[in-house]
């Protein structure tokens, strides 16, 4: 019986209650240590169907073990993975070591825990259980999570009982329960139901100093003498004051622990070095201190722990820690050299060399050049799995074993790379702080350059962080080191918007067709003769120039190419854990996604952006992705939603002077206030933003939007110098996309009389391969406009309505709604329900793909492998797809997308 709980057993009897019925879902139950959180997943595993619950606990001492927790939940459905789609079932066997590969596809391994979990549920409810979610190791917690955000009509409810107050164990987009303590009648009732022989004054004072904490209340009376439970003495010997309850409740076990025999704590503190679970091990570590099986009767008594015929586990992590903290050093060191001997003695090979490495480490007080070499091997093995965070860990721990300072650097380096890749920036901050540059090879004193302006980016200001990379630039002489770190000396530069500060690092910039780019980039004059076509970074490039490649083609225009950089950048993210960059190359796909006219899909990409950003500190780009998605709300009239994106990037980037982010929010505000007519405030913000970056290239998106908020706001003068400037860049850039724009805002300045061919030409431009949907309707829309004033109404009509169908298609409510007006004003209907591609709009991103692969006779689990969905999940988005297309089959699926859209 749980006291105090109601209302939380009644979402969770909800949840269960939900999946019984198809419905998926996942909670994150989390409060301080006793708080009750195990006891709700023990209730919610009372409820569901008899074995149907997987479980799995995070163990502190495996935390660096990667995909430890994930092996725990899935072994009892193991069976499950040889039907699995190929890629993902080896993405499954090579993380739990049953291969001997490396996991080469993050993606495939969390999508294979989605299916695999879809599938474990099939015919009926599946409760999946993650208790001590803080201490799971990262690779597990990823994968699990990422299965819980995308669970949807399977029938699986997640549960993750997650630690406040301890680092690790951070999650995100998933619906949180925190568990204050119980009041008082609660604690009473519980007092008086599960602890009979308190005296009243005893038990007044155990409910005072429990704080309404379960376990505090159940186990400070354990500490009590028969005495102080009477209430003849002092009834609690606890510290008074405002001490945390776990302070209290650890002092209660720490007593419960002392009483118990030596032979019997030796062998807790070996299974709490490891707690691997297996009695086996910790037994045979345990004959080192002369220690039996009969020696864990005392504990087992005292129920600090539970045993099975192979398996000890504590009652509560708090046993466990309390047992491992409250023993001398020297005897800590011990366990674990038992352990690595144990290990070592029956399990030799790589399946064990981890943990027996890691147990050396452990007991290691020195230096040990032997261990920093073994746990070396670890960092490697742990990277090839994709466990950047247990490689970073290694490289650390080795660092601390060598004896020899340059590879001491060398190794706090190579854990400093990894941990930015894993995205554990604070971390990264704290290691670059301890490294000594004039110890390192040109290589890494460049990676080393790069991760210290990363930090110094989300801590600082770019202008710094371009400081940093300059300082590094000077004392490199090999141009193939240079290269990244004149990439991200670029961006940083044009993040801080100082044009001084662009001549610096473009004087840097070696005389190479490698480096051209980075040239005109860093060059804050005059478009000058042209810009290069097409970028294409050397084949050994990394993210850094691959990206700075990507924002080239982006700002010239050549926005396919710039969608192919991006979305490979942002599969190599994911196929080599490399959450460092993911951020930044998803914000690249979301702009790529936004200029073709891809709405829907930059909405999906830029929120996944925001999401990582925030989950690991890159606040510098989070204030980017925030001026990417404050531009999607604009564009569907979102008021709300695009300033508060908009100011909140503000803030931040005038804090941090981040003018180019700046720059961003200012123009999603002037979008806003374009579409919803506010002519006068879309011309401010629009002319604050082109103030804040004054490179051709970096303002050149900003010039059609402010062309046209200044004639319409009647401000025919303010639109002049913004339109030569756009035909400047748009002849360099040379690219019809860009052309396009060029000759719209000649024709809306009126500059000339040749304002009907200005518009001809320009819709000739955009259908000539630059599918910028939404740039095509807006000069639809003011081509229309145009005409009608002209009184050519039948022509006018053609415009509007072309104008009308794509806006209405994109969800750009506020210009769809503006080009309707026009459309009756002209004497056209405006109606444009019944048509096939209204039908479609009317489907999600998913439901598209889904329904277009379904099209082709694709089956179910055909359509399950290319999209990294489950089978059910597919037959699901069929389902509601049927009523919104007007049909009710497959068979008939053919001929409703016969249309332009099915091409």
């Amino acid at each position: 019986m749980l006291y105090g709980r109601g209302a939380e057993q009644e979402r969770i009897r909800r949840l269960l209650e939900g999946a019984r019925e198809g419905a998926s879902s996942a909670l994150v139950i989390h409060g301080e240590a006793g708080i009750g959180k195990t006891a709700l997943l023990g209730y919610a595993a009372d409820l569901a169907a008899p074995g149907r619950v997987l479980r799995t606990v995070g163990i502190e001492s495996e935390m660096e073990l990667a995909f430890g927790g994930l092996h725990g939940l899935l072994t009892p459905v193991a069976d499950h993975v040889d039907r699995l789609p190929r890629p993902q079932a080896a993405a499954l066997r090579a993380a739990f070591g049953l291969s001997g590969e490396a996991v080469g596809d993050r993606l495939a391994l969390a999508v294979a825990v989605l299916t695999c979990l879809s599938q474990a549920a099939r015919g009926s409810s599946l409760l999946c259980l993650i208790d001590d979610a803080q201490w799971l190791d990262q690779a597990s917690l990823d994968a699990l999570t990422f299965a819980a955000r995308r669970l949807h009509s399977q029938g699986v409810v997640m549960l993750f009982a997650l630690r406040d107050s301890v680092p690790g164990g951070q999650i995100t987009g998933l619906a949180r329960l925190r568990l204050p303590g119980i009041d008082s009648a609660a604690a009473e009732a519980l007092l008086t139901d599960r602890v009979a022989d308190l005296s009243p004054n005893a038990r007044g004072q155990i409910v005072e100093q429990a704080q309404g904490n379960p376990l505090a209340l159940l186990e400070l009376p354990t500490a009590l003498t028969a005495e102080q439970r009477a209430g003849r003495l002092n009834p609690v010997t606890l510290p008074a004051g405002p001490g945390s309850p776990t302070s209290r409740i650890q002092e209660t076990f720490q007593e419960q622990l002392r009483r118990l025999p030596d032979a019997t704590r030796a062998m807790l503190l070996v299974a709490a070095a490891d707690d691997s679970g297996g009695l086996d091990l910790v037994l045979r570590a345990s004959t080192r201190f002369g220690a039996t099986v009969e020696d864990l009767e005392p504990a087992e008594r005292a129920t600090l722990i539970v045993l099975t015929e192979d398996t000890l586990s504590f009652r509560h992590p708090l046993i466990r820690s309390v047992t491992y903290q409250d023993t001398p050093l020297a005897r800590r060191l011990a366990a674990h050299r038992a352990l690595a001997d144990a290990l070592g003695d029956t399990m030799p090979g790589d399946q064990q060399a981890d943990r027996r490495a890691w147990h050396l480490a452990a007991a290691t007080t020195g230096t040990d050049e032997q261990v920093a070499d073994a746990m070396v091997s670890v960092a490697r093995r742990a990277g090839g799995r994709q466990g950047t965070a247990s490689a970073s860990a290694a490289y650390e721990r080795a660092a601390q074993l060598t004896t020899v300072p340059a590879r001491r650097a060398r190794l706090l380096a190579s854990a400093a790379f990894t941990s930015a890749e894993a995205g554990q920036f604070h971390r990264t901050a704290a290691l670059t702080d301890r490294i000594n540059a004039l110890a390192l090879d040109p290589a890494m004193l460049a990676d080393f350059a790069r991760v210290r302006a990363i930090v110094e980016l989300d801590r600082g200001t770019p202008h710094q962080a371009t400081r940093i990379l300059l300082e590094c630039m000077d004392r490199l002489a090999s141009s193939a080191d240079l290269a990244p770190v004149l990439a991200e000396a670029v961006s940083t530069a044009q993040s801080s918007g100082d044009r001084s500060l662009m001549s610096e690092v473009g004087s840097r910039i070696p005389a190479s067709s490698r480096h051209s780019i980075a040239r005109v980039m860093a060059d804050p004059g005059g478009t000058g003769s042209g810009y290069p076509r097409r970028p294409a970074p050397a084949r050994d490039a990394g993210f850094a120039e691959r990206i700075l490649a990507g924002t080239y083609g982006r700002l010239v225009a050549d926005h396919h190419t710039a969608l192919e950089l991006a979305a490979a950048c942002v599969r190599d993210c994911r196929d080599h854990d490399v959450v460092g960059w993911l951020p930044t190359s998803l914000h690249l796909l979301a702009e790529a996604q936004l200029s073709l006219g891809l709405h829907e899909e930059a909405q999906a990409t830029a929120t996944e952006g925001l999401a990582v950003a925030e989950q690991f500190g890159r606040n510098h780009r989070a204030a980017y992705l925030r001026g990417t998605l404050a531009t999607l709300a604009a564009l569907r009239g979102d008021q709300e939603h695009c300033t508060g994106l908009g100011d909140r990037a503000l803030r931040y980037a005038d804090a941090h002077g981040i003018e180019l982010a700046a720059a961003h929010a200012h123009r999603a505000l002037g979008l806003l206030g374009l579409g919803l007519g506010q002519v006068e405030d879309a011309l401010s913000h629009l002319e604050a933003a082109g103030a804040r970056v004054e490179h051709p290239l970096l303002s050149a998106r900003l010039l059609p939007d402010l062309v046209e908020a200044a004639i319409r706001a009647g401000q025919p003068d303010r639109a002049k110098q913004p339109a030569l400037a756009l035909a400047a860049w748009a002849q360099a850039a040379g690219h019809p996309a860009a052309a396009a724009l060029s000759e719209r805002c000649q024709a809306v300045t009126g500059l000339d009389d040749q304002t009907e061919q200005h518009f001809t030409t320009a819709l000739h431009l955009h259908g000539e391969g630059s599918a910028q949907l939404f740039e095509r309707a807006r000069t639809e829309l003011l081509y229309g406009e145009w005409l009608r004033r002209e009184r050519r109404r039948t022509h006018a009509r053609h415009q509007l309505h072309a104008a009308l169908e794509t806006f209405e298609g994109l969800g750009a409510q506020p210009w769809a709604s503006r080009a309707r007006t026009e459309l009756q004003a002209s004497g056209g209907a405006a109606d444009l329900g019944g048509s096939a591609n209204t039908a479609i709009s009317r489907l999600s991103p998913q439901e598209r793909e889904v329904v277009r692969l379904a099209a082709t006779g694709a089956t179910n689990r055909e359509i399950a492998a290319q999209l990294f969905l489950s089978p059910r999940t597919v037959g699901h988005h069929l389902y509601r797809a049927f009523p919104k297309l007007g049909i009710n089959s497959r068979t008939e699926l053919a001929q409703a997308l016969d249309g332009p859209w099915s091409g």
